[in-house]
């Protein structure tokens, strides 16, 4: 009769164990101290409050101009975020909306700027899922 806690079954259940921990975490489902939209919801947000949100796209401006951007959002890509937070400060009693191409780079940024105090909303699948909405880009 085989053992179910052999060597090899522990090993197998940490792996998988280990591999669910850091999907989820990826994706901002555990561990984050931020809060997730989906695009109509930050879109209706958005339009209600447009004053006190600011929306935050952090892909490459080679992506805007493949893919377009939500109309005034602020670009500032992932990879240069910690050099301008600075520009942000002003907006730290403001909620940012942040988003990507499709969601994961944002829960980056999202994480980076939470854990700076900041009032932040990640939008739930990016642009695609924002153009997939029908919502306004430009």
């Amino acid at each position: 009769m085989k053992e179910i806690f052999s060597v090899s079954n522990i090993i197998t259940f940490v792996l998988v164990a280990a591999a669910a921990f850091y999907f989820l975490y990826q994706k901002g489902y555990i561990l984050a101290n931020f809060e997730h939209l989906d695009p109509k919801e930050a879109y209706q947000q958005f339009k209600k409050d447009r004053k006190n949100i600011i929306l935050l796209d952090v892909r490459t401006p080679e992506e805007v101009k493949t893919d377009g951007k939500i109309p005034n959002s602020i670009l500032i890509p992932l990879n240069k975020l910690a050099d301008n937070i600075d520009k942000l400060k002003k907006y730290k009693d403001k909620k940012i909306f942040v988003y990507c191409r499709s969601g994961n780079r944002s829960v980056a940024a999202s994480r980076i700027l939470s854990s700076l105090g900041f009032n932040v909303y990640n939008i739930k699948g990016g642009i695609n899922a924002w153009k997939e909405a029908g919502l306004p880009v430009k």
